[in-house]
Parts: structure tokens; C-alpha cells; sequence
């Protein structure tokens, strides 16, 4: 605009010289003519609208000024807002990974997992039966498969290592629509029993084994002895399919079944088009009553229907749950530090009366100091949006480590251009509403009080209950946070301290998985461990070895649950049995883990190849049998009704394999009856496990070089693991209830001190009437514990509707625990008496004479 100015004056200029006035008289009446180039440029500025746009860079410089002077108010408000911004944008990222963002597939909303099901609250997976009347009959799915994971020994590049694969049906990767990369799928042939045993691996795998993708293809895998050739590999970035992130997925080769069991097929179906769930879950419905009479004598509960559920919410189980938890209390944390924050504003701003009231004076307009004002609370928040993606990498990380393994998809959350415009959107919402009163606190007041008695600040009692308000708001959103920390922290010391039955101490485990090509029969299984047990035993400092097919006391993923009747009360025909875990274990196990006999025998050599024995839990024991006569009682295992009978004939301590918040029952049943090609073995030492790990692993090789040894470690460890989610979680929500705990205190006592400083003269005034120390301490601290009991009691309402969200997250305690409640108020309020005394202390350190002395 300016140069173009210039333009027309030198133009205007040129015409006068031409008309035969001198150049300096010609450019003296040019420039009269325009009313000079600042004033015609700023004139037209405001005419064009453009006038915001230099003020706007004056503003931002004015804003970065203003908050450089004022340093302790700015880093006070930048880490608050940070910590704030920085929690929630965390939280976020991990919620939009897991909950927002779609399962990698074409229409993710129309793939499902079918489950049987008898009750809302019992379900599990199907059987081969189920899967096969579900391809003979697939109206609902354009395409069905099924899959199981398995553990097997892997030996490629001449080692061997224990992994978990995948088994999958070509339908499986029809319904994800996920297709090889190089090479191809599964045929017919190639799920035909009998025919060459194929696999498929991911891209990851083909790269690190054989150095590319395409030159995997056609290459050997040896599973369990067994070769398996590589027909294909996935595509790149795709590491794991329905929830299972493993690198091996051999073809299943089906046998025809005998009975309706076992039970352990998970079978993905994607909708047809046209199909809604709800279609779907009326044909599997009738699906399932009409293969039931076919199958009734194995399996006799007819309540049990085939039900399909979305394929996104059987991944991600619980995990919404928990992020929203968590999203729950970094908004507490947030609303907390905002609250601080607008305080601390609020208090400044007072401080600039006198300042803003000379700019009025001078010609500012009040959109222009609105303007200035805004502007000022833009960039802070800005700063702290920053300082929060930054805090939010840190406590995405430490989300990252606490729930691995516990929540689904958490590892592919990262703080990327949505998590920072997240950020930024916080930030901007939060510096609205920090500065949003004091801008109108000082718009809306009239400057000519402060120029007649040139006062500083300004606060009228509006502003005084703000200040209040803003305290009040803090502990009550502290509370709840305060309450749920407590409640979680309870119900892990509670779980902490359940017995598992077994005495961890001095045991060391390791997991062993025979290849079934070395050893294709339990005569073969038998007689591998006839040659390793006694090596074990003959290591000094082993007292006992245990064998087991599950390991105490979280085993839900092994899959040891079996049905049964009792011979002498079943249930009604049609209706579902009983289902306990049913481990295998040698007579050892016991003596092994520190399971006490309570009642009859442990199992014995004898029981091999007679009428099926089992051992019971005490806890079953009472459950089936409460008058105390278990013993000698008649099982149907199974739902094999023409199988024979088996004996309970001995009951055993409580041992925990569902969880230690879960119930004991056990049936246990001999290993010698059929050796499991996997095993887990339980070795008590007289020192520490951990220093027996390599003996053991060499009684091993010593035998067999291409066993696989896993895991192991001491079982101290897997009890320490098996309560870890609580621990975390716990600990995560008590780390943001500390957070909220200290903002709380800090806004009481920053809110106090600056009454102190207001009130100094009135202090003054006092004492020097007669008034005692104690009188002016009560008097602040009064102040301070009315506005804390009142956040407090809005705080415990709502804590006592908020934790109700937790409840099905606790242990052996009630979301309204009265105990806990009354022990987090209790801490709420001594953390404000402290607040509250510290300045109060300095208000009865006041001088009299000093304050009150003309200045």
C-alpha cells in the first residue's frame, strides 16, 4: 500500500513539474494533496479492514513481552497447562488407537466372532462340530473361518525355540480379506488330513529368516519336528490378524469329529451384504437347534446358541473400559489445572487495572484491549499446548509400558497430527476459558475510580467469590479422583494379599513343548520324560519335581476347562453342566507347590489304565459337596455318558487358576493317563530358583538338544505378574489423584496468599485493635477450610456417583466404601488446613505499625 502511494505521488509530482512549477515546490503540493504517506496509509487501513494485521504481530509481541515480566506467573501457567494438556493429549492418543480409529479391514463394523453361548455372561469358543454346520450352512457370512493358537517348537537356520502359532482355515483370511503378497493361499488340497502340512509367515518374519519376502516362499519350516513349506507371506505392516500378533500361521487340516467337544475354535465371519447382526444371531440361533439332537449325547445343554459378536469388541474386551477411566481422571486433572491457571489470571489481571485503565484513557478502544488481552491468553495457551505434546510423549510411553499386554492396540498409539491438533484444541479451549473473566472484569469496570486515587488493583466481591468459586471447583474435582485412587489402591491390597494356594517362594518353572514328529505318541512323550525326570531330581538342591499342564494362578489362556455331571445329581437334561478347570498333574505337583492332601489319596502308579481318578479342590469339594463326602463320588467327564466313570478320590488345598480374584475349584486329573506333548514343570529348590535355570536347561540337552525349553523362571514371578494389571492401573490413577491433590493445595494457597496481601492493611488495622495472632490465623484459615469443605462436599457427591463406574474393577470392596471416602476427605481437607496455614502464618507475622503507617 505504500509503495503504491508513492507511486501516485511521484506520478502527481511529475503532472506539476510539467505545468512549470519547481520539483520541490511540485512534490511539497503532491504531498499536501495525499495528507502525507502515514496518514493516507493508515487511512485507508482502516477503510480497507486490513488495520488487524499489524496489530495483530503488535499484540503477539506485546503479549510475549508482558508475559516475560511476569516470569513466575508464566511458568506457574505454562507447567500447569502443560501437565493438563500434556495427560490429556496422552489419554487421547491412546483412545484413538484402541476406541476411534477402525480395525485395519474393508468394513471392519461387518466382521464377527461367533461364540457358543448359554447365559449373558458365559460364553467360549466353538468346537469343529459348530464350525463345520457354520460352512455347511453360511447364509449369514460371505465368508467364515476358523482359527487357534497354538505353542510349538520352531526350528529353522538349525535352532530350535518354543513360539506361539496361529492354525487357520483359508476362510479366515477371506472374511479380513487379507490376501498373500508374494505367493498364495490355502487350498483345498491343502486343508485336505494326510496332505503336505503348508504354512503361511508375515513379511517381518520372511525378512528376518530369509532375507526377503518373495525368497521365503517355498522355503521349510520345521513345527514341532514337523516341515511345513512357506506357500505365502502377508503383506508388509501386517503382524498380526484379529487380535493375534504372531508370525506363523500354518493351514489346519480338520478331522472328522466323534463328539460335540472339545470346545477351543475361534471362527471369524464376515456379514453378507444385506445382513445385519441381528440377522445373523437369529439364523445361528436355529442353526444351533438344529444340529443339537444330532449331537445331544456328548453335549446335552440346549441352551447353549452359536452368537455372533462384532470382531472390534471381542479384541478389544475390557480395554474401553479402562481408557475411559483414564479419560475420566486426566479431564479431572485438566479441569483442575485450568481452574489454577484462570486463578492465577485472575489475579494478574486485577494487577493490570491501573494499566488498562490508561490505555483506555489514552484512546484504546475496548475491542482493541479485549483484542490485546485475548491474544495474550492465545499465546500462553499456545506454549502450553506445546510444553503438553511434549509431556504427552512421555505419558504416552509410560501408558505404552503399564499396558502392554492388557490393553489391546495400545502399541499402535503415537502422539501424530491429530494428537498435537488435539492438543492445540485444548490449549485454545483452555486459554478461552482462563481468560474469558478477566477480560470481562476489566472491559466492563469504570476507569475514573482508578485515576482519582491511582489504585493498582481492583476486586470487587464478585471477584473475591470467584477467586472462591475457582478453589471450591478444584477440590471438588479432586475428590472424585481422590476417592477412585483410593478405592483401586484398596482393592489391589485386598487382592495382594488372597492366598494362591501354593507357595511361590522356592519353585522354578519351565515350559516344555515336545515336537510331535520326535515324539508322535504318549509311549514316545512317556519315555522322554522317564529319562529327564531323574536327571532333574539328581541336581543338588532339588527336593521335588512337579508337572502340570497349567500353571497357578491366573491360567485363563490355557484353555483347561472341561464339563462334567455329577453321577449322583445331574442336571436336568437340556440344561448346562458344570465347568471347572481340570489340570493334569503327577502325583509330585502337590508336594511340589505346597498343596496339602486333605482328604483320601494323591494319585498312585496303579490308577494308569484303570477307571479314570481325579483329585478335587477343597473349594469344589464344598461346592458339589458340602455335608463333607466328596470322596468315592461318582463324575461324568465330558459329556461322555458312555464313557466310564470317574472316582473322586482324594481332595486337596484351594489353588487359584482363574485369577485371585476368581474361585478355587479344581478336578485334577493324572498326567500319566496321557502325557501332553506340552508341559510345565514345578521344581522346588532349598536355594534360589533363578540359580537352577541353567542346570536345568542342561539335564535337557542332555537328552534331547531339539526340545524346546521356555519360560523359565521363578513362580514368584508369574504370582507378581499375574496381579500386575491392578497394580498399574492403581498406580496410574493414584499418580493423577497426587497431581490432583497438589493443584488443589497450590490454588488454596496461592488464592489465600494473594487475601493476605490485599488484606494486609485490614490484618494491620486489626492487631492493632487488640486482635491476637491465633484470632488472625483463624481468621485465614477459616477462610480457607469453608471454601475446601464446600469443594469437598460437592466432591463426595460426586464421587459416590463416579466410582459406581468402577465397581466391576474392584476387589472385596464397595464403590461407596465408607472407609475410603471419609480417608480421602480426611486427606483432602488436612492438604487444604495446610494450604490454608501457611499464609496464615504470615498474616500473624504482620506488623502493625508498618502497614498501617501513612506511606
Amino acid at each position: 500500500l505504500s509503495d503504491e502511494i508513492r507511486h501516485h505521488i511521484e506520478l502527481e509530482t511529475e503532472e506539476l513539474i510539467r505545468q512549470g512549477i519547481a520539483p520541490n515546490e511540485a512534490r511539497r503540493r503532491a504531498l499536501v494533496a495525499f495528507g502525507g504517506i502515514q496518514n493516507f496509509t493508515e487511512a485507508h487501513r482502516d477503510a480497507r479492514g486490513v488495520r488487524w494485521i499489524p496489530e495483530l504481530f503488535q499484540d503477539i509481541r506485546y503479549a510475549v513481552r508482558g508475559l516475560t515480566r511476569s516470569p513466575a506467573y508464566t511458568i506457574s501457567a505454562l507447567l500447569l497447562l502443560g501437565l493438563g494438556i500434556g495427560a490429556t493429549t496422552a489419554v487421547f492418543s491412546a483412545v484413538d488407537a484402541v476406541l476411534l480409529t477402525k480395525l485395519p479391514y474393508r468394513e471392519d463394523d461387518r466382521l464377527v466372532r461367533v461364540y457358543m453361548q448359554n447365559s449373558p455372561t458365559n460364553i467360549w469358543s466353538l468346537s469343529v462340530v459348530d464350525f463345520q454346520a457354520i460352512l455347511a450352512n453360511q447364509r449369514p457370512f460371505s465368508a467364515a473361518g476358523a482359527m487357534r493358537p497354538r505353542g510349538v517348537g520352531v526350528s529353522v537356520g538349525g535352532h530350535a525355540e518354543q513360539a506361539t502359532v496361529v492354525t487357520a482355515t483359508r476362510g479366515f483370511y477371506e472374511a479380513l480379506e487379507v490376501l498373500p503378497a508374494y505367493g498364495r493361499l490355502f487350498s483345498s488340497e491343502d486343508e485336505q488330513p494326510g496332505s503336505p502340512l503348508t504354512t503361511l509367515v508375515t513379511d517381518g518374519y520372511a525378512v528376518k529368516e530369509f532375507g526377503s519376502a518373495p525368497a521365503a516362499v517355498g522355503k521349510t519350516l520345521t513345527l514341532d519336528g514337523v516341515p511345513h513349506t512357506i506357500i505365502g507371506v502377508l503383506p508388509q505392516g501386517v503382524e498380526g490378524l484379529a487380535g493375534w500378533n504372531v508370525e506363523i500361521w500354518p493351514a489346519v487340516q480338520v478331522r472328522t469329529p466323534e463328539r460335540r467337544g472339545p470346545f477351543g475354535w475361534r471362527v471369524i465371519g464376515r456379514l453378507a451384504p444385506g445382513v445385519t447382526l441381528e440377522d445373523a444371531k437369529r439364523e445361528l440361533s436355529a442353526l444351533s437347534d438344529r444340529i443339537f439332537p444330532t449331537w445331544s449325547a456328548g453335549f446335552q445343554d440346549k441352551t447353549a446358541k452359536l452368537t455372533p459378536f462384532q470382531l472390534r469388541q471381542t479384541i478389544l474386551g475390557d480395554a474401553p473400559k479402562t481408557l475411559w477411566m483414564f479419560a475420566a481422571a486426566v479431564g479431572l486433572v485438566l479441569l483442575i489445572a485450568v481452574a489454577n491457571v484462570a486463578s492465577l489470571t485472575l489475579v494478574r489481571a486485577t494487577g493490570r487495572w491501573r494499566e488498562v485503565t490508561l490505555r483506555t484513557v489514552l484512546g484504546a478502544s475496548r475491542t482493541r484491549l479485549g483484542r490485546m488481552l485475548v491474544t495474550e491468553s492465545t499465546v500462553l495457551a499456545i506454549a502450553g499446548a506445546g510444553l503438553g505434546v511434549l509431556i504427552g510423549v512421555g505419558g504416552l510411553g509410560v501408558m505404552r509400558l503399564v499396558g502392554a499386554g492388557t490393553i489391546p492396540r495400545l502399541g499402535e498409539a503415537e502422539i501424530d497430527l491429530r494428537s498435537v491438533l488435539f492438543a492445540v484444541a485444548v490449549a485454545l479451549g483452555a486459554g478461552l476459558l482462563v481468560g474469558a473473566y478477566p477480560l470481562a472484569f476489566i472491559l466492563r469496570r469504570d476507569p475514573a475510580p482508578a485515576l482519582r486515587d491511582g489504585t493498582r488493583t481492583v476486586g470487587g466481591r464478585g471477584t473475591r467469590l470467584l477467586r472462591g468459586g475457582f478453589v471450591v471447583a478444584q477440590f471438588a474435582f479432586a475428590l472424585p479422583l481422590l476417592a477412585a485412587a483410593g478405592l483401586l489402591v484398596t482393592s489391589f491390597m485386598r487382592l495382594q494379599r488372597v492366598n494362591p494356594g501354593i507357595d511361590p517362594g522356592p519353585i522354578l518353572t519351565a515350559t516344555v513343548g515336545l515336537p510331535s514328529a520326535r515324539y508322535p505318541d504318549p509311549q514316545a512323550v512317556a519315555a522322554f520324560w522317564g529319562q529327564v525326570i531323574p536327571l532333574l531330581r539328581a541336581i543338588p538342591g532339588v527336593e521335588s519335581v512337579g508337572m502340570a499342564d497349567a500353571i497357578p494362578p491366573d491360567d485363563n489362556g490355557s484353555g483347561n476347562n472341561n464339563n462334567f455331571n455329577l453321577a449322583d445329581r445331574p442336571v436336568p437334561q437340556g440344561t448346562a453342566e458344570p465347568v471347572s478347570p481340570w489340570p493334569t498333574a503327577n502325583r509330585e505337583y502337590f508336594a511340589a507347590l505346597g498343596i496339602p492332601l486333605l482328604e483320601g489319596r494323591l494319585f498312585t502308579p496303579s490308577d494308569t489304565g484303570t477307571a479314570p481318578v481325579v483329585v478335587v479342590s477343597q473349594a469344589w469339594a464344598s461346592k458339589y459337596y458340602p455335608q463333607g463326602d466328596a470322596v468315592g463320588k461318582l463324575l461324568i467327564s465330558g459329556g461322555c455318558y458312555d464313557c466310564p466313570r470317574t472316582t473322586v478320590v482324594g481332595v486337596v488345598g484351594d489353588v487359584k487358576y482363574q485369577g485371585l480374584d476368581q474361585n478355587a475349584d479344581a478336578v485334577y486329573s493324572p498326567i500319566e493317563e496321557g502325557f501332553p506333548q506340552g508341559l510345565i514343570l514345578f521344581i522346588r529348590t532349598r536355594g534360589r530358583p533363578a540359580d537352577y535355570a541353567e542346570p536345568v536347561k542342561a539335564a535337557f540337552r542332555s537328552v534331547d538338544a531339539e526340545v524346546p525349553v521356555q519360560g523359565v523362571a521363578p513362580l514368584e514371578t508369574q504370582v507378581y505378574g499375574s496381579i500386575a494389571a491392578p497394580r498399574h492401573w492403581a498406580s496410574l490413577i493414584g499418580g493423577f489423584a497426587v497431581v490432583a491433590l497438589l493443584l488443589a493445595g497450590i490454588g488454596t494457597f496461592g488464592m489465600l496468599s494473594y487475601t493476605v496481601s490485599v488484606r494486609r492493611r485490614e490484618i494491620g488495622v486489626r492487631m492493632a485493635l487488640g486482635a491476637d495472632r491465633g484470632e488472625v490465623v483463624g481468621l485465614i484459615v477459616r477462610s480457607g477450610m469453608l471454601l475446601a469443605g464446600a469443594g469437598s462436599a460437592i466432591g463426595l457427591a460426586l464421587a459416590v456417583v463416579g466410582t459406581r463406574r468402577i465397581s466391576q474393577s474392584l476387589f472385596d470392596v464397595s464403590a461407596t466404601d465408607p472407609l475410603t471416602l471419609v480417608g480421602v476427605t480426611a486427606l483432602l481437607l488436612g492438604t487444604a488446613l495446610l494450604a490454608s496455614w501457611l499464609p496464615a502464618r504470615r498474616a500473624a507475622a504482620t506488623d502493625p505499625m508498618e502497614v498501617i503507617r501513612p506511606d
